[in-house]
């Protein structure tokens, strides 16, 4: 410990290091950690010490897939909402989509239009990706430039105008550009074709719903973008996979050095198709929650590694949005506050530890991102963190949840996992619930 420099000395029984859990104490100096240190270090002379007992010390969680909407749909959504809805949920850092907004982050302007809007209002570190439409390949380098972590695209229609889709020679194009730059494409992988081809009724079943968007779907785009990445060695991810049908043949092109990444969504690894009502399109996002088996096989390629992380896709809506037809309601689902208690409640009845929990929501998506000073307990990052009572449960009750529209799935349902508080770089922005204003920064790749 260097001592003097110290101001903020935190200790647990239970700290989640890249090492494993273990009482330790945490040296914070000038906003990041110093030192992680034996539990019963001396705390240096004039700084400030706090002992959680046995509430377990995360690094705070990295949410990489967050539709903030802002500015242009900000009835959705918003900076000011969003970022305290993280907070309250233990994510200290968040990546929003280049969608849904308006306008869309396709240009430099678009980008610096949106950082002024979040500059304020960001409770959270906030950094934001790139998008790849049509017809802007001349906007991906200046993009990457001007500081976005990569570009996001879509397969098959995004649901708004203004951020079509690539078909597959576009794709190539923008893929091709991006990996001259050496960055990185994240992508909504299903394919239109199967999509035109499957039953499209409207009504409340949501059998119906899923039959519309089939495993097929997904299963082809991933195929076809694993053979544009192979022969363009392009670094590509695959955003909230849904169909476990698609594993196989992620798992091989890993092994063979395709450099592919994966994600899935607490709503896929929490909810079963079985269990959503009709008409209740608080449910719908797209692709659709799935059968349990194949949630029981998402959550194998979890523990094998084919699947690299777990974000929340968060993509609310106002309520009017979400009629009860499955065919015209908004696809999206509001979990921000909730992913960490949500997945914690799945995971330790699956046998799963902490330490597996913070591997996929902290660590796993800052590697990805390439924000080296997230995702560990460890010295020289930010000291942001988490303090969670993961044996301590609460029902989900929609008016308690911070997002601007409190519609959410996971109503009524009763999850483990309580955050006690969250720390930005050694300053507590949430305390049993109560969020300071905001103090976030707007990062830039490699800054």
């Amino acid at each position: 410990m260097s001592g003097a420099d110290v101001n903020l000395v935190l200790r647990s029984t239970r700290v989640v290091t890249p090492d494993g859990t273990r009482p330790a104490a945490v040296a914070v100096a000038d906003g990041r950690i110093d030192a992680v240190l034996s539990y019963d270090t001396e705390v240096p002379a004039g700084a400030r010490s706090e002992d959680f007992g046995d509430d377990v010390l995360l690094p705070g969680l990295v949410d990489t897939h967050v539709h903030v909407n802002d500015p242009g749909r900000t009835e959705w959504e918003g900076f000011w909402t969003a970022t305290r809805a993280a907070a309250a949920g233990g994510i200290t850092t968040l990546l929003d989509m280049p969608l849904n907004s308006l306008p869309p982050t396709t240009t430099v302007g678009h980008l610096r239009t949106k950082q002024q809007v979040a500059a304020p209002k960001a409770h959270i570190d906030t950094g934001f990706w790139g998008g790849a439409i049509p017809s802007n390949v001349k906007d991906l380098r200046p993009l990457y430039e001007a500081g976005v972590f990569g570009f996001k695209c879509f397969l098959s229609p995004s649901g708004v105008d203004e951020f079509p889709e690539l078909d597959q020679e576009q794709l190539a194009r923008s893929m091709a550009e991006i990996a001259g730059f050496g960055g990185l494409l994240i992508v909504h992988a299903e394919d239109p074709r199967h999509l035109a081809s499957a039953p499209q009724r409207s009504g409340p079943a949501y059998a119906d719903f899923l039959a519309s968007r089939p495993r097929d779907a997904e299963n082809t785009a991933i195929e076809g973008l694993i053979a544009h990445a192979r022969r363009l060695n392009a670094r590509v991810h695959v955003l909230h996979l849904s169909s476990s049908d698609a594993l196989p043949m992620i798992a091989a092109a890993k092994r063979e050095g395709v450099r592919i990444t994966v994600e899935s969504c607490p709503h896929f690894l929490t909810l079963t198709a079985e269990e959503v009502p009709d008409g209740a399109t608080e449910f719908k996002c797209c692709p659709p929650i799935r059968e349990a088996a194949n949630q029981d096989a998402l959550w194998d390629g979890l523990a094998d590694g084919t699947i690299d992380c777990i974000v929340s896709d968060h993509s609310p809506c106002t309520t009017d949005l979400k009629t009860p037809d499955f065919a015209s309601a908004w696809g999206g689902i509001s979990s921000l506050q909730l992913g960490l208690p949500a997945i914690w409640t799945e995971a330790r009845k699956r046998g799963h530890s902490l330490d597996d929990v913070v591997r996929w929501m902290s660590a796993a998506p800052a590697e990805l991102a390439g924000l080296t000073r997230k995702g560990a307990i460890e010295a020289g990052r930010d000291a942001d963190f988490a303090v969670l009572a993961p044996d301590e449960s609460f029902t989900v009750d929609p008016a308690e949840l911070f997002h601007r529209n409190q519609v959410t799935a996971y109503a009524g349902r009763t999850l483990h996992g309580v955050v006690r508080s969250t720390w930005l770089r050694g300053a507590r922005i949430v305390a049993d619930g109560t969020v300071t204003e905001p103090t976030g920064r707007l990062l830039e790749r490699n800054h």
